[in-house]
């Protein structure tokens, strides 16, 4: 079927493509008739994205953001680029402040149409953040923007999915552990659904007039604490679970030692807590209804339940 719209047979960049985000704008895209080249440190990752596309609608191209001249390249023929470049290990400063600079100015020489940044909703916006990765947030939206005026900054909060690296691995830890310690259990999050934030992106692309220059905050429906999802996610795979809150000193203690599965800086955005600030538009401004986590929970919950699908519990 021939299809038509602001996007096809548009090409558009996916930088960092190949990440969990990426998966979903890609899919969006395709949808709509764009060609998409994805552009990752590992491209191939992305690969299982192929039976979606049409002959010649995807690329790949190997990319190291850190370098300014692999970047360019990448962006050659864009129509448009999104950038979906996040970490929390590396150069951060490089990484998520210098290079969408670079990004922002290739896509300006290029004569794209429309620019998507997705950013994050930053525990710190002032002048000189103390957490390395906030600060490399706050300075990479401010490149963006002076390179190209019209882009569209996207700050969402947790993203979900059901391939995400977030709910999973509480999911991993609760399948297999009787007692479990929580982390700043009253550090509240606004838990949002990646295909949201996709569709949001994509629509930002597909009308930059409206949605070009401004930033937007995207959260789920609902704020829940760090208990609350842990016991969520216990309860949805039919699990009896102990959950002890830990004190802040010792949460801090844990996330400076070598080997543990969550960083300094992670501590301490989590700590601050990540929901909207009301003060930016939001979803609403897209015409997106955001999607709570307790409508999938169930339903992802069910290979981590003792014996999976085939749980006594559930025969009744």
């Amino acid at each position: 079927m021939a299809k038509s719209g602001a996007l096809n047979g548009k090409l558009v960049v996916l930088m960092g493509g190949s990440g969990f985000i990426g998966n979903y704008v890609a899919q969006a895209l395709l949808e709509r008739g764009a060609r998409v080249r994805i552009a990752g440190r590992n491209p191939e990752k992305a690969f299982t994205l192929k039976p979606l596309a049409n002959l010649g609608q995807m690329q790949f191209a190997r990319c190291d953001a850190t370098d300014r001249q692999s970047v360019e390249r990448c962006i050659t023929g864009a129509d448009a680029v999104v950038n979906l470049i996040g970490s929390f290990t590396g150069d951060l400063r490089r990484l998520m402040g210098e290079a969408p600079g670079w990004m922002a100015e290739a896509a300006a020489r290029e004569g794209a149409g429309a620019f998507v940044h997705i950013s994050a909703i930053a525990l710190n916006t002032n002048e000189d953040p103390e957490i390395e990765y906030a600060a490399a947030k706050v300075l990479g939206e401010k490149r963006v923007l002076a390179a190209f005026p019209t882009a569209t900054i996207l700050r969402p909060s947790i993203l979900f999915g059901k391939d995400d690296t977030f709910i999973n691995m509480f999911a991993g830890l609760i399948s297999t552990l009787p007692v479990l310690p929580v982390f700043a259990p009253d550090a509240k999050l606004q838990p949002v659904y990646v295909d949201d934030v996709a569709e949001a992106a994509v629509r930002a692309l597909e009308n930059p007039e409206k949605f070009g220059g401004k930033t937007y905050e995207l959260g789920g429906p609902e704020q829940l604490s760090m208990m609350d999802i842990n016991r969520a996610i216990a309860a949805a795979q039919l699990r009896k679970r102990s959950f002890l809150p830990m004190p802040d000193t010792l949460s801090a203690i844990f996330a400076v030692l070598p080997g543990t599965p969550m960083s300094s800086d992670q501590w301490q955005l989590l700590k601050a807590g990540n929901v909207t600030s009301g003060d930016l538009p939001g979803f609403d401004k897209f015409g997106i209804a955001p999607k709570p986590l307790e409508l999938f929970l169930n339903k992802w919950m069910v290979r981590y339940r003792k014996h999976g699908r085939f749980n006594e519990q559930m025969s009744g």
